[in-house]
């Protein structure tokens, strides 16, 4: 699969006008983000606005006393780099990748340059329209997630979060350890070794040396509080795919690629 094949990935990218596109295509720099890698720090200027296909970042607080916890997920539906398109230059969080993986990048000039509606520019327009729709569903889940955290029990939130992340791969399985998701939700890792021993009592989960794979997803859906379901239906909402694309994620969840022309 070539990087042209592989942009249709990002859902952003992939539902851009062929004349958009192809302005926008020699300047998207090809990247692979390592896990942990920084994509901005807190109140510094980002540089570039990421397009991850394969990669999730999570976007994280940290607090005075070295603690943390996750605010949102970003992965192939979205962008990352609020504060640039917002116009406010620098954000009070962070991003880390939490899944290793591929994404495009753009540089600051030039991505401010392609969203830029005041051109006269139809396309452009198209592109300012998706990271409006994008924006306003991120604005969804850090407030639902800021709900959950506050009235509804670890078991629950955990169960979302697992969902969230496996939304954004294309894989059942998630390589990390008690402790990291214990940061991520923000909570005593105790209290997510007795939420993840529940979820593999009712056979939900299945866990192994830092490994966690969601053996049965439609169970964990069962599980899942209201947040989830509300998070997920603004994205489908606010977020279509198109068929190339919804084809294309098929595909690669079933490890059957098939490498076709870019129809965009």
């Amino acid at each position: 699969m070539n990087q042209i094949e592989s942009s249709k990935y990002n859902m952003i990218l992939g539902a851009l006008p062929r004349d958009t596109y192809n302005r926008l295509l020699p300047y998207l720099e090809w990247v692979q983000l390592a896990y942990g890698e920084v994509i901005y720090e807190s109140g510094r200027e980002v540089p570039y606005a990421y397009f991850p296909t394969t990669s999730i970042v999570s976007k994280v607080y940290l607090f005075e006393d070295g603690a943390s916890s996750e605010l949102a997920l970003v992965g192939s539906e979205g962008f990352v780099g609020l504060g640039l398109f917002m116009g406010g230059g620098t954000l009070p969080h962070q991003a880390i990748v939490s899944r290793p993986g591929g994404s495009y990048r753009l540089r600051r000039q030039r991505f401010l340059q392609a969203f830029n509606c005041h051109s006269g520019n139809g396309d452009n327009q198209i592109l300012f329209q998706l990271l409006l729709r994008f924006t306003q569903a991120m604005i969804t889940q850090i407030g639902q997630n800021a709900v959950c955290n506050r009235h509804h029990s670890i078991y629950q939130q955990l169960s979302r979060w697992l969902l969230l992340n496996l939304d954004r791969q294309s894989s059942n399985e998630l390589i990390l350890t008690q402790e990291h998701i214990a940061h991520k939700l923000g909570v005593r890792r105790e209290s997510i070794t007795k939420a993840v021993g529940q979820l593999q009592q009712k056979g939900l989960i299945s866990c192994h040396r830092g490994h966690l794979s969601v053996t049965n997803r439609s169970g964990l859906e069962d599980q899942v509080c209201e947040c989830y379901k509300v998070v997920k239906a603004e994205f489908d909402r606010l977020l279509p795919v198109s068929t190339d694309i919804a084809a294309d994620q098929y595909n690669l969840r079933n490890k059957t690629l098939i490498p076709q022309a870019m129809r965009l």
